[in-house]
């Protein structure tokens, strides 16, 4: 029999009870939350632990080591937001360095990336990861860091994350995976071969959309404790209180994208059925161009996908006034299911030029699958879909 007594927990243990009876004050079973801005010294030269709120804090740091330990990481930062938590490794750039990002990225990481190169700070290059001479030569340029979104938000592309990392890692440059649409939950990244993880922690890991924040979790001490440094120059650091919604919705993380992600194949197989569906953007479903490497690099599908509505804009329009348990909304991960209209939405932003290159068309909506029953949440879809052909 295998002794187990110093093995590491898995995660589902990490998740649901890192920082549980950790207390030392009162044996509290829910780790406490310490919203103090300062901290006393114990005399004069001699600082404790924390002194500083921005530079660390008890509850945000036992969420980083909840983060840390669930991504294989070397350790993690928390910041105020996702956009912060990219911007933490963006920011540290030097002029003239060079960011290889994908072509069909989210709106915002295309936003805060074009922002910072007018700028000045770095380059940038959005290339389609997929196609192997955009991304030769880009890879040629010798980038500094490599971005991958997998799966990409809105139209779920899968990226390899290895085989993308071991080149990067040869053209010398830091490889960085937003794996805010799966979570720890269902794909390490570092394990892959990243540098870094960056996460929107209002998404999956806290679930309850009650919270905006973000963080980075690095594969290296030293890089680890970079971050921590920068983050305290820039001042991204997250709020405690976001810190600790967040941990208790760790609790559930495992939990939720079991249930979520059954869901989300059973709204899939429904729409990919339909009439009045064009095109079903799912990893789950076997048509999908990606399924063979997400079914190898994650350990299930995700609760995220997007479909085309076969009418246009006008059956957009009429699906969504008429669809039910599904709320019109940005953001993804909690735990009621919500529709976006990307190309009026999240990915407003990019313009329309930049949403042609990317594939983002007008008929194309996002659904994030909560925790409603299945049978609703089909029935509700229906319901929608029928009003496309009215």
């Amino acid at each position: 029999m295998t002794d187990r007594r110093d093995a590491s927990p898995r995660p589902q243990t990490i998740g649901a009870a890192h920082g549980v009876a950790g207390d030392p004050a009162f044996g509290a079973v829910a780790p406490p939350l310490y919203l103090s801005s300062t901290y006393e010294f114990a005399g004069y030269e001699q600082p404790r632990r924390y002194d500083y709120g921005r530079a660390g804090n008890p509850t945000r740091d036992l969420l980083a080591e909840a983060l840390a330990k669930l991504e294989g990481g070397a350790g993690a930062v928390v910041t105020a937001s996702g956009m912060a938590a990219l911007d933490l490794l963006v920011g540290r750039q030097w002029p003239g360095d060079l960011i290889l990002a994908p072509h069909d990225c989210y709106g915002g990481t295309m936003r805060l990336l074009k922002a910072r190169a007018e700028r000045g700070h770095c380059r940038v290059r959005f290339v389609d990861q997929s196609r192997e001479a955009e991304l030769a030569a880009g890879l040629a340029e010798r980038p500094a860091l490599v971005l991958i979104e997998t799966p990409s938000n809105p139209l779920m592309r899968v990226v390899d994350i290895a085989a993308l990392a071991g080149r990067a890692h040869g053209a010398g440059a830091r490889v960085a995976v937003d794996n805010t649409f799966l979570s720890p939950a269902v794909q390490r990244p570092i394990a892959l071969g990243a540098d870094y993880v960056v996460h929107s922690t209002t998404k999956y890991l806290n679930g309850h959309s009650d919270v905006i924040g973000g963080a980075v979790i690095a594969a290296e001490a030293g890089e680890a404790e970079e971050l921590r440094q920068w983050a305290n120059v820039v001042g991204s650091a997250g709020a405690p209180f976001d810190a600790w919604l967040t941990l208790r919705g760790l609790r559930t993380l495992f939990a939720r994208m079991a249930q979520q992600q059954a869901n989300a194949m059973a709204v899939a197989d429904f729409l990919d059925r339909h009439p009045a569906v064009a095109r079903v953007h799912y990893p789950g479903l076997a048509s999908h161009p990606g399924h063979a490497v997400a079914a190898r690099q994650q350990d299930g599908f995700g609760a995220m996908l997007s479909f085309e509505l076969a009418g246009g804009v006008a059956a957009v329009r009429r699906f969504i006034a008429a669809v039910r348990f599904f709320t019109l909304a940005e953001s993804l991960g909690g735990v009621e299911s919500l529709v976006a209209h990307p190309a009026t939405m999240t990915h407003a932003d990019m313009g329309e030029e930049a949403r042609a290159a990317a594939g983002i068309g007008d008929s194309l909506l996002r659904l994030s699958v909560g925790l409603e029953a299945e049978q609703d949440l089909i029935a509700g879809l229906e319901q929608g879909l029928a009003a496309c052909r009215s």
